[in-house]
């Protein structure tokens, strides 16, 4: 019998994690090619080379899935996860879910934060069951899945986690839109904070290169 469990409940760490669209889609391979080859290993199932990770980006399907991202104050993805909707419409009530984390950002929380988020996108959009397939060594997304209420069922070197949802409520669809909401702000900031030191650092530069042609005139 699986357990299910209500994702919605706040979360004790409060990251901004905003929904990813097409225009994303450069940040998300170069996110994917900065793991090293065991992460690139558990992420996939095997050492995805960059040629293999760049036609995964490419192949993304964001009318269909949902892909969500944690960005730094200098817009490097530092961790992101892939919802999966099941392309047979008889399947339309399952999703799959995949994470990866930059291992500089590791220790955070980050995966559980994004397990949450989307688990309560998969709620709203009807999913009643969520799927984790990971390889058993992956014993950091398997801990994930287990805390969050899954049903862990190891086959050898592989495990399939199972998490059945909760039916959508009007407090889980307030909880997402607010979530997004704040995510898309802070990410603004963040966009336009970049901005701002890139022009201030041109500026430097400039006044830096007017400087040493003062030198060199007066020598």
């Amino acid at each position: 019998m699986f357990e299910t469990k209500d994702l919605v409940k706040a979360s004790p760490l409060m990251v901004p994690i905003r929904s990813l669209g097409a225009n994303h889609r450069e940040r998300i391979a170069h996110h994917l090619m900065a793991l090293d080859p065991h992460d690139r290993y558990l992420r996939f199932g095997f050492t995805a080379n960059d040629e293999q990770i760049q036609r995964y980006a490419d192949s993304l399907n964001f009318d269909r899935d949902e892909i969500f991202g944690i960005y730094n104050r200098r817009l490097e993805l530092l961790a992101m996860a892939h919802l999966a909707f099941a392309a047979d419409d008889k399947l339309s009530a399952c999703a799959e879910f995949g994470v990866s984390v930059l291992k500089s950002a590791r220790g955070r929380g980050y995966g559980a934060r994004l397990f949450d988020r989307a688990a309560m996108h998969a709620r709203n959009e009807g999913v009643s069951r969520m799927f984790i397939h990971a390889l058993s060594e992956n014993t950091t997304m398997l801990k994930i899945a287990r805390k969050a209420g899954a049903t862990v069922e190891r086959d050898g070197s592989e495990s399939q986690a199972h998490l059945n949802l909760l039916p959508a409520t009007l407090d889980s669809r307030l909880s997402e839109l607010l979530a997004e909401q704040v995510a898309q702000t802070d990410y603004r900031i963040k966009v336009q904070a970049k901005q701002f030191w890139s022009f201030l650092a041109e500026v430097q530069q400039l006044r830096r290169n007017v400087q040493e042609a003062q030198r060199n005139r007066s020598q």
